[in-house]
């Protein structure tokens, strides 16, 4: 029986090389960056398949938004109670497995009912991603560098979308292959990855309270679980507030490529993917990067930090968003769009820490799959998806282009409510910390 170490991580762990640590984080992020890679590419392809199928902009976006978010967030709650009784490692290899196939098989796609299913099997396949990683990260790096762990593994969003927009490129320059030959590109590699999580990494000892031991006996049940997580505001609030952003910024990464394509005709497709890519790369990576460090340090002297930090970095970015859609230099748009991705990347470490931290220990997998519910049915689900609506049902009256800037602009609506959340959560933290800490972090 492993016995709890002062770091609140098992004393056999505890033992365990940095180095280690390190890799299994490395892996697993490299794991979220395929989840990612997979889960934007019909973004980045929209155009091209638009053209293809003959699809108009409501189609596009049940592609890219409620078609793979609905079954993705549903049979996230399962898998998480599975990760919280079985081999999480086993978990997210199976996982990885079955979306980056059905990545492939979307390349084979000859019409639009063909794509939907592959992108429901998509969505299948990656909601045993993040839960049982999110529960692996969490017992493995003890509760003072969980934020700084997992904006980490939140740099695989950024680095994620950085090569879906490379490898889109790649294949696209000069006309040598279409958007099917992109598919199987980022698909296949997946596969492999697969093999390496499973030979590589072992599963590790899950962290221990020191009042009891976490065993299938006292697991609670699923609706047990879901009581526990609904009566901590401040686990509400962080889930609201990254769900309120993330809205807007899955909008914007799945139809930014359209508007640009459409606003600034004659625009040389394969260096505004490079740029996006850079970007995604850079500014988004290091704002993801930032907001775990700076939340963890300034944490330190007061908690408010994990909610008043995305706060006051969105504060800054949504009027840059705001502009980007009414400037008539592409250059000077995307540079402002660079702008709102750096700030937004901020709350990802802060909110998924708090959605460990202040969840019992024998629930975390299911809270992070909670989580991702709250987080993806209005995100991933609404934000592609409502845009496209939106944007369609303006192009009788004011065409293709200028329907879609007007629903981008809506999108100001969610980050609003956004930044008024987080402010409201921070509020709250205070008390929701210490009462988690009289339980054991």
């Amino acid at each position: 029986m492993a016995h709890t170490s002062v770091e609140g991580i098992p004393a056999d762990q505890a033992g365990a090389s940095k180095g280690y640590r390190n890799y299994v984080l490395f892996i697993l992020t490299l794991v979220y960056a395929f989840n990612f890679i997979d889960r934007q590419i019909i973004g980045i392809l929209s155009p091209f398949i638009k053209a293809d199928l003959g699809l108009d902009d409501a189609q596009l976006g049940w592609l890219k938004g409620i078609y793979f978010a609905l079954l993705y967030t549903v049979m996230g709650i399962p898998i998480a109670w599975l990760a919280d009784r079985y081999n999480r490692v086993n978990i997210i290899a199976i996982s990885l497995t079955l979306w980056s196939g059905f990545t492939a098989a979307s390349g084979l796609a000859s019409n639009y009912f063909q794509l939907a299913v592959a992108r429901i099997g998509v969505g299948i396949g990656e909601a045993g991603g993040s839960p049982p990683s999110h529960s692996i990260i969490s017992d493995l790096f003890p509760k003072e560098k969980r934020a700084g762990a997992l904006a980490i593994y939140s740099l695989g969003i950024p680095f994620g979308i950085m090569l879906a927009f490379f490898a889109s490129a790649f294949f696209l320059q000069g006309g040598s292959a279409d958007w099917r030959t992109v598919m199987y590109s980022v698909g296949i590699p997946g596969v492999l990855l697969a093999l390496v999580l499973k030979f590589t990494v072992k599963e590790p000892s899950r962290s221990l309270t020191a009042a009891s031991q976490v065993n299938d006996a006292n697991k609670p049940s699923v609706k047990k679980s879901l009581k526990q997580l609904l009566k901590i505001p401040t686990w509400w609030g962080m889930a609201l507030g990254i769900s309120f952003g993330s809205f807007g910024n899955y909008a914007i990464s799945t139809w930014i490529i359209d508007y640009y394509v459409r606003a600034f005709a004659g625009l040389d497709i394969t260096q505004l993917l490079i740029v996006f890519g850079i970007i995604n790369g850079t500014a988004y990576a290091l704002g993801v990067w930032l907001g775990g460090y700076i939340a963890d340090r300034w944490g330190k002297q007061n908690k408010k930090a994990y909610a008043l930090l995305p706060a006051i970095m969105l504060i800054i970015g949504v009027p840059a968003f705001y502009v980007s859609l009414q400037v008539q230099d592409l250059w000077l748009s995307v540079g402002l769009i660079a702008l709102l991705l750096f700030t937004s990347g901020s709350y990802l470490g802060p909110s998924f820490a708090m959605a460990q931290t202040l969840a019992p220990i024998n629930v975390r997998a299911m809270s992070t799959a909670l989580f991702f519910f709250v987080l993806n049915i209005i995100a991933l689900g609404g934000g592609p998806t409502l845009t496209g609506i939106i944007s369609q049902s303006l192009v009788p009256s004011l065409g293709e282009t200028e329907a879609l800037r007007q629903a981008l602009i809506y999108l100001v609506v969610p980050y609003a409510l956004s930044i008024g959340v987080f402010l409201w959560t921070s509020t709250k933290i205070v008390k929701d910390w210490e009462m988690a800490e009289s339980r054991g972090l």
